[in-house]
């Protein structure tokens, strides 16, 4: 044993440090494997192929190779999760295993008598296994098979009633398999970066889907799950201070957590629904770090537009999307850049979704009464140089804002609108008068975020099918388009990360005429096309032949127009 491990640590197999990394982390009490593998670090597989090579024993690739159905019930899920390992192919009557772990033989030995089925160890990297465990068995299946256990043994059936009146919520919401189930599915959110966690009962099955990168994602969930659905909904009610007796009406909360180590707001949404409550939960992440300028995917010819009107001394700045489309990363972005010790700044947000240092912001607050208008009025007398609305959602804010602008503030803003050229008569349409929208507005900026191809597993796509496209989008599409073939890395989408696209509208002398004539959004855009704003789409096309985006994620993200006409 002496001679290998010698061996391994001229090879470099046992990274920085070598033998000795492994002597001290085998006196802090981890086993053998436990320090060979920690030692490794990056080149763990490395190390655990010359093992195998060593033992002869078999190396799987587990993202090649997937268990086939219903081994994976024939074993307790307790033991798998604990011992971390998977079945993954059976073989004369021998079931093959996969295990990071071939000095220490207690989780195969286990696993051997609770079902009396011959093994044969295969090695694998353990966070490999712990992702494939997860994905086969669901998020917290130990938990769901303890739960299940326990209501067994005391022979209680738990139904999965929509009312929940059989059993007491409160208490049911503080078991420690509930509790640890709802941390469970919450940290499987943070992991896979999703920014919402949807928890939806159907008449028999509980679904758990995490919005990532824009997309929904269904997780898997232990069919057993729906049974304590009641329980799970009353915990999350709990940690958001809101009603658990009240099934009948739509509740909104808040709740802070700290998951491995990362500050995670979350705004709750309850609705009840034909199978029971339904919860969606907003994850904004305090870690986040904010991002510059030059990093939200601006064409060089708009970022400078945009730095340009950061210099104005007064005026509105709208940025316009929908939900999710990061405008208030854009907007501060832009603070970021104009954050110093010469100027008053002061936000009023619903939520908050960045803390800056030297930036006064304010939280909007049903309860109290403090809204955007009335925040808004407030804010005008405490002497700021620049003020960000989180929205504008009414007749009032929106002429506050304006009035602001008039009278020497910078004011940031977004609306929610399909493109720049809609801002205007929207704001018209929410009563303002068509002057003041024209003499206050400096500068629209629409934007959507497209997802980004996955660096991991990107490859072109083939030459028929990149001619295909080009004959229907146009000639000036690049040689070689991209795609993700899909990866562990990106969770088998193709794609990873998300950029934006934007249509920047600064408004001109010929614009605030259009707009005081009350003319259409279509006009306005028209002219607007023939002072050099470029759509969404066009944007989008310029990721396209950049390499970082796909053809059918510019597609999806933008407002259908003809492409080739733009180009």
């Amino acid at each position: 044993m002496r001679e290998l491990l010698d061996n391994m640590a001229r090879e470099g197999l046992l990274g920085t440090g070598g033998l000795e990394r492994v002597r001290s982390l085998q006196s802090e009490g981890k086993t053998l494997d436990e320090a060979l593998v920690e030692a490794a670090g990056a080149g763990q597989e490395k190390l655990l192929r010359r093992l195998a090579a060593q033992f002869g024993v078999l190396f799987v690739d587990l993202e090649q190779q997937r268990p086939p159905d219903g081994l994976l019930e024939r074993f307790p899920a307790r033991i798998l999760i604990q011992q971390n390992l998977l079945p993954i192919e059976q073989k004369n009557g021998v079931v093959v295993v996969a295990t990071s772990r071939i000095f220490d033989t207690e989780g195969l030995d286990e696993l051997r008598v609770a079902t009396g089925t011959k093994l044969q160890p295969a090695l694998a990297p353990p966070d490999e296994i712990e992702r494939c465990l997860r994905k086969y068995l669901g998020v917290g299946a130990e938990t769901v098979h303890s739960l299940v256990s326990d209501a067994e043994r005391a022979g209680v059936e738990v139904l999965a009633s929509d009312d929940g009146d059989e059993v007491d919520l409160a208490e049911a919401a503080g078991d420690a398999s509930i509790i640890k189930f709802v941390n469970q599915v919450l940290a499987e959110a943070i992991e896979r970066r999703a920014t919402d966690v949807h928890i939806e009962p159907f008449e028999n099955q509980l679904k758990v889907r995490y919005r990532v990168d824009g997309v929904l994602q269904e997780a898997s969930i232990p069919p057993g799950v729906r049974q304590f659905h009641a329980s799970i909904v009353s915990r999350l009610k709990i940690l958001s201070q809101l009603d658990i007796a009240e099934k009948r009406l739509p509740q909104d909360g808040r709740m802070k957590l700290k998951i491995r180590g990362r500050e995670i707001d979350v705004r709750v949404s309850v609705i009840p629904m034909l199978h029971g409550e339904a919860v969606v939960l907003r994850l904004l992440d305090r870690s986040t770090t904010l991002l510059g300028l030059e990093n939200l995917g601006m064409s060089p010819r708009d970022r400078k537009r945009f730095e340009t009107v950061l210099g104005v001394p007064h005026g509105i700045v709208l940025v316009t999307g929908p939900t999710g489309s990061g405008k208030t990363t854009t907007l501060y972005a832009g603070l970021a850049r104009l954050n110093n010790a010469e100027r008053k700044i002061i936000t009023i947000e619903d939520p908050i979704e960045y803390h800056m240092a030297g930036i006064n912001q304010i939280q909007v607050s049903g309860k109290t009464g403090l809204t955007f208008a009335r925040g808004l009025r407030a804010v005008l007398r405490h002497d700021p140089d620049i003020i960000l609305v989180g929205e504008i959602r009414d007749h009032e804010t929106a002429e506050i804002a304006v009035q602001a602008s008039l009278t020497g503030h910078l004011v940031f803003s977004t609306l929610h609108t399909n493109d720049a050229p809609g801002a205007l008569t929207r704001l018209v349409d929410m009563g303002v008068e068509p002057y003041l929208v024209a003499s206050s507005l400096e500068l629209v900026l629409a934007q959507r975020l497209v997802r980004l191809v996955c660096p991991k597993c990107k490859v072109p796509i083939p030459v028929a099918d990149a001619d295909r496209l080009r004959r229907d989008y146009g000639a000036d599409l690049p040689d070689a388009l991209f795609c993700g073939r899909g990866c562990r890395d990106c969770n088998g989408t193709g794609y990873r990360g998300r950029i934006g696209i934007f249509e920047l509208m600064p408004v001109t002398d010929t614009i605030r005429q259009l707009t005081i004539q009350r003319t259409s959004s279509d006009q306005i855009h028209r002219a607007a096309v023939k002072e050099g704003m470029e759509s969404l789409r066009h944007d989008g096309w310029r990721l396209v032949r950049e390499g970082k985006s796909t053809l059918e994620e510019i597609l999806r993200s933008s407002k259908d127009e003809p492409a080739r006409g733009e180009a």
